[in-house]
């Protein structure tokens, strides 16, 4: 498979660094405190390395935010609506802050946006854990061809792409380089 590289790792900072700031200006202009009640779920497998990475952008610049306390893991596995289409994917473990979500604002954190229905599957996945405050959706890439009415309230890079071609998300701790690639 032919594939090009459209976001270098430089440019992958740029964009985590963007999405860490405007979930911080969202979370403080909604009148909510980013230290008390911020909490990441990473979307495995390279959605919890991006929130790790946004947490840890926004734990440098707002002092009392601890990174290694606000963010978790959310397994959408067995809340997909394809799972008799796919192979069977492995359950991971979801790990909730011990603080847990109620009354919190939720960042859900995801590599790609494509159908919409990842997000819808993290959603219910959610409920069983408490009531949130608030929702939001942070993705690295929003491909578009959405499925289901979802948009995402931060994206570092808007990827038009064909339904034919494929978005290859590599991150340096689980593939050893930082890139984006578009696959044909």
């Amino acid at each position: 498979m032919p594939s090009r590289t459209v976001l270098s790792a430089e440019d992958l900072r740029r964009a985590a660094t963007r999405i860490a700031h405007e979930i911080l200006e969202s979370t403080v202009s909604a009148g909510a405190n980013p230290v008390r009640e911020l909490i990441l779920l990473g979307i495995p497998t390279r959605g919890v390395v991006i929130a790790e990475r946004i947490a840890a952008i926004i734990a440098a610049h707002e002092p009392g935010f601890d990174a290694t306390k606000s963010v978790g893991r959310l397994d959408i596995t067995m809340y997909r609506d394809d799972l008799s289409m796919k192979p069977s994917r492995p359950v991971t473990e979801t790990i909730i802050p011990t603080q847990g979500i109620a009354d919190k604002v939720i960042v859900l954190v995801d590599d790609v946006l494509y159908s919409g229905r990842t997000a819808r599957a993290a959603l219910d996945a959610l409920k069983d854990f408490g009531r949130p405050k608030a929702v939001k959706l942070a993705v690295l890439v929003d491909r578009g061809h959405r499925e289901l009415p979802i948009r995402a309230d931060f994206v570092g890079k808007n990827l038009p792409t064909s339904r034919d071609e494929r978005i290859g998300v590599k991150l340096v701790e689980i593939d050893g380089v930082d890139q984006v690639v578009i696959e044909s």
